[in-house]
This record gives structure tokens, C-alpha cells and sequence, in this order.
């Protein structure tokens, strides 16, 4: 196996988030969160779609061929591909217009876990949600940057992290997907940048990206380090596995508050990075509207 990833979409998102595999579609889907686009490219990295919104977008989840479940700062909104317009599903803090979506992603059980954070990255003003079936739940409280939300393959855990010095786990109902236990450290590293975006593969190992890190992370279940990937940018945001096989790692990153030198030393950042690895992914489940 390679271990280093490569350049798949020449996109320069100034902050390249929420990356995911439609399976319907067979396109990977990703967002520019600060200028409010969700993009998606084939297999061969040709871009499809470059949808803007009227406000931040982070996330999205699987509806059906035709439509998303996207999380626009404020809402949760349907978009439909047929017609290119979007209808509320749930407001999700729209009086707080200072804070914004942020990580998010579909557990086991079809329920959508979102991040929210300040725009500014203001301590503890953000939250995670959990929405299933038309009901929504705060789940946790105080957050300052959501990130690394996913789930084991048996929907029996979740793992989060709170800007990033240490990525937590908790004991979740496979049922429901909510949190039925009580939150506990799980992995942390030093000198690797901070944990940012996560997805778990078909063996239970969390994959982890590197914010000011150059890398992803394979965590085993028991929380050690398996192996690391580099990359050839700082700043990693996001991983997701997609391809025919799942065995396709993608790589959303950022140029967000860069100096000029350091876009000269890496003017790929916020592309798309890619690398074949020797475990699939597992597909993202379908929303539970």
C-alpha cells in the first residue's frame, strides 16, 4: 500500500469539509464550507456538480437518488437535484445566526449527528445534534469545534472530539444511534497537528485527519496507532471512503488564514487527496427522515 497520498481534484477550497461517497451516484460529494458550496466529482476526479447555498454548508446525508439532507448554518435543508432547490427539513439553531454547521455525520441507525460552532470559533457556544425520524436532540453541550464524528461498524460506538486534543468515544444504542454511555478519552498524539475529521473502516479502525498534521491516522479499536499517511498539504480536514470497492481514501483539506508563504509551499492546499488502501469503508448509511 502507498503511503502517500495524491492530488485528485485540483479544487482549492478555502475550507474543504464534510467529504462523503453517495453510493446511488457513484461521485464523492464535499463542501467549501466558508463559501458556501457543496461539490461532488466522478471516479476519475472530474467535477459534477458546484452547488452554492444561501448560507455556510458542512455536511450532507444520503436521501435518495435524488436528494440530500444538507446542513446550511441555521437549518437542516433538503436539496433536490431534479429542480436545484432546497426546503427545510428542521431548524437547527437559526436564532443563533453567530454560529454555524460544522463536522456532521450519519450514524448506524440513520440518525445525523451535526456539529455546530461559532464563525469565529468562539469557546463552548456550539453543540451536537442528533436528527432521526423527525425528532431532534441535543446531545452535547459546550463545544467549541466539533469534529471526528463517526461510529463503529456495529453502531455500538461513537467518537467526537472538541477542538481537537483528544478524540473521545461513547457507548451508543445500535437502535437509535444515541449515546447510552458516558463519554471517555480514546486517542491522543503529540506533534501531529490536532484531530479534525474521522471515518471508521470495515475492521473498526478510525481514520483520523491531521490539521496542521500533514496526515491521516489508522486508530485501532483499542486506540493505537496502526499507521500513518502522509499528505502533502498541512491541513487536513476530512476523510471518506468511496470508489467501487470502498477501498479509496479521499481527503478534503484547506488554505483557510494561510500566509502567502505558505500558499507558495503548498498551492494544492485545499484539493482533494486520494490513496488506495488495503481495507474498505463501509457506505454511509441513508438519513432516517
Amino acid at each position: 500500500m502507498n503511503r502517500k497520498a495524491e492530488l485528485f481534484v485540483d479544487c482549492r477550497c478555502e475550507l474543504g469539509e464534510g467529504p462523503f461517497w453517495h453510493p446511488l451516484l457513484g461521485r464523492l460529494f464535499w463542501f467549501d464550507i466558508l463559501n458556501q458550496t457543496m461539490l461532488s466529482a466522478n471516479d476519475a476526479g472530474h467535477i459534477v456538480d458546484r452547488i452554492t447555498f444561501r448560507d455556510t454548508v458542512s455536511a450532507a446525508a444520503v436521501i435518495d437518488e435524488n436528494a440530500l439532507a444538507v446542513t446550511q448554518s441555521g437549518t437542516l435543508l433538503r436539496y433536490d437535484f431534479r429542480t436545484d432547490t432546497s426546503s427545510p427539513i428542521i431548524e437547527i439553531e437559526s436564532d443563533i445566526p453567530g454560529n454555524r454547521t460544522n463536522d456532521s455525520r450519519v450514524d448506524r441507525a440513520g440518525g445525523f449527528w451535526i456539529g455546530t460552532m461559532g464563525r469565529r470559533g468562539e469557546h463552548g457556544v456550539g453543540n451536537v445534534y442528533h436528527y432521526r425520524a423527525g425528532v431532534l436532540n441535543r446531545i452535547i453541550s459546550g463545544v467549541s469545534i466539533p469534529n471526528s464524528i463517526c461510529f463503529s461498524p456495529d453502531g455500538r460506538t461513537a467518537y467526537f472530539t472538541d477542538a481537537g486534543a483528544m478524540i473521545r468515544k461513547c457507548a451508543t444504542d445500535p437502535e437509535t444511534g444515541m449515546p447510552i454511555g458516558e463519554w471517555e478519552d480514546f486517542f491522543s498524539i503529540e506533534g501531529m497537528g490536532v484531530a479534525d475529521g474521522s471515518v471508521v473502516d470495515a475492521e473498526g479502525f478510525v481514520w483520523n485527519a491531521r490539521w496542521n498534521g500533514n496526515a491521516v491516522l489508522r486508530i485501532s479499536p483499542d486506540g493505537k496507532l496502526d499507521r500513518v499517511v502522509e499528505v502533502p498539504v498541512s491541513r487536513v480536514s476530512c476523510p471518506a471512503f468511496g470508489g467501487k470497492d470502498y477501498k479509496t481514501l479521499f481527503l478534503t483539506t484547506a488554505r483557510e488564514h494561510m500566509t502567502p508563504e505558505e500558499l507558495e509551499r503548498e498551492p494544492q492546499a485545499g484539493s482533494i487527496f486520494a490513496i488506495e488502501v488495503d481495507v474498505a469503508g463501509i457506505p454511509e448509511p441513508a438519513i432516517r427522515l
